[in-house]
């Protein structure tokens, strides 16, 4: 038998087993999906955002590391890597200030995982990329300016 017949009869037998499933109710796509906090990431502005995670007057904290470009070729792809160096974090939060919606994503971390988080965002002009951190009940942040040429947001 030719191999990528072989190949292709797997992924179809595979792709009706799990048809299958969902249309008898044993698997379920909603139960996969995160945890959505709507407030946070349907407010229009940072404070909105801030109030909706839950954080009130974080303290600056140079135990937070931002590495992000200073200009970005395309606002579309913003590599962003935020590193906490603070004992005891817990959640990881990026928002993008002048997006139309400045949360870009929130990350909680648990069982001791390593303060960090690597990814791509949206940005619809030049602005603070601003983390919070949550750690031992309090709040910290940190922000750099990243300027973008062509803006990523529909802009």
């Amino acid at each position: 038998m030719n191999a990528l017949r072989r190949n292709v009869l797997k992924g179809a037998a595979g792709a009706s087993t799990v048809a299958i499933a969902i249309a008898a109710g044993m698997l379920r796509p909603t139960q996969a999906m995160a945890a959505w906090n709507a407030p946070a990431f349907d407010a229009k502005n940072v404070g909105d955002a801030m109030k909706g995670l839950g954080v009130s007057a974080p303290a600056d904290s140079k135990d937070i590391l931002i590495k992000a470009p200073d200009i970005a070729e395309n606002g579309a792809v913003v590599p962003v890597e935020v590193t906490s160096k603070i004992a005891g974090t817990t959640s990881i939060a990026i928002l993008a200030e002048k997006n139309g919606t400045p949360l870009v994503g929130d990350f909680t971390l648990s069982g001791g995982a390593l303060g960090f988080i690597s990814t791509r965002i949206k940005m619809g002009q030049t602005s603070l990329v601003r983390a919070v951190v949550k750690a031992g009940g309090k709040s910290y942040t940190a922000a750099k300016e990243v300027k973008v040429t062509i803006g990523g947001c529909g802009g």
